[in-house]
């Protein structure tokens, strides 16, 4: 499999790291518009190779989507990072044009492509990424999900004290620090629900804390995470490439589902080697279900500022 990553900064570097780390691809393409950027970023990784014992090629090149022909997954981290202070929702301006113009260049030289959407705001960058190219609603993924119930997961099993492969968890709705709907009712330590371990107010902590995980370590860091969305990245990524049917809450486009049409949102998938194979419909509460028709009138007041791109 050629898997394609735009954007050679810290977040794009991680995702074509560890997608060859896992050796399920032949090729990533790192591309990016600084000239000679991903060239280096290319050969420093593929001079751990021998080292990590991987096979997989990671070429750089600049700004040409020639190299990028016959992909079958591209990945889309470009755009400017999140700095402290900033919401998501800030990034629109800039970002939309971004994004705008590399998935026109990648569909010209990869028309049977799986996009998969890092750049901020996810869930509004991905609605736009179906109306400007009119795909199918399978092959354009959000992946904020993916990386928000890792954060969940980490944080319960801090809160439980126990390993994070006892812990299940899964993050909806928006990809935005109000918007996320972590599921705490649902969230599980070996098949046994948390709450019987957890209180209401250690649940809701939890909750806080996952909601502004990425602004906490924006706050840390003075810009955007990488090795986690880098991690949540190529998990998707290899689902596709070996066909896994995996579970995974990713932002797609809605036809009723949750209630909601003509929006992107994350919810439980299943991806495979179509991308997106089925949304998963989970019987929400009352109140999940208010906070998520909450998230989606958020988004919309967002997407609105599409109007001048579209």
């Amino acid at each position: 499999m050629k898997v394609t990553v735009v954007g050679a900064g810290a977040v794009g570097a991680s995702c074509a790291e560890y997608i060859a780390l896992k050796n399920f691809a032949s090729e990533v393409i790192l591309l990016d518009i600084k000239e000679g950027f991903a060239e280096g970023k290319a050969m420093d990784l593929m001079q751990t190779a021998s080292l990590n014992g991987f096979d997989t090629r990671i070429k750089g090149v600049t700004n040409d989507y020639s190299q990028t022909a016959g992909s079958e997954v591209a990945v889309i981290t470009s755009g400017i990072p999140r700095k402290p202070g900033m919401t998501r929702e800030e990034l629109i301006g800039t970002n939309a044009n971004i994004v705008k113009s590399v998935v026109e260049q990648l569909i010209k030289y990869s028309p049977n492509v799986i996009i998969i959407i890092v750049s901020n705001p996810m869930d509004t960058l991905a609605y736009l990424v179906h109306k400007v190219t009119k795909l199918p609603k399978n092959r354009i993924i959000g992946m904020g999900g993916a990386l928000d119930s890792a954060r969940f997961k980490y944080r319960l099993a801090e809160a439980l004290k126990s390993p994070i492969s006892d812990v299940d968890g899964m993050v909806i709705a928006a990809h935005s620090d109000t918007g996320m709907l972590p599921l705490t009712r649902l969230a599980s330590r070996n098949g046994v629900p948390v709450s019987q371990f957890l209180s209401e107010e250690q649940l809701e902590y939890v909750s806080q804390e996952t909601k502004v995980g990425g602004a906490t370590l924006t706050k840390l860091l003075g810009t955007s995470a990488w090795y986690a969305p880098g991690a949540a990245v190529s998990a998707l990524v290899q689902a596709i490439a070996c066909d896994q049917k995996k579970v995974y809450p990713c932002s797609t486009l809605l036809n009723g589902e949750y209630g909601e049409s003509d929006i992107c949102l994350g919810v439980p998938t299943v991806i495979g080697k179509n991308g997106i194979e089925e949304i998963i419909n989970i019987e929400l509460s009352e109140e999940e279900k208010a906070k998520f028709k909450e998230s989606a009138s958020a988004v919309r007041e967002i997407n609105k500022a599409l109007d001048n791109v579209l």
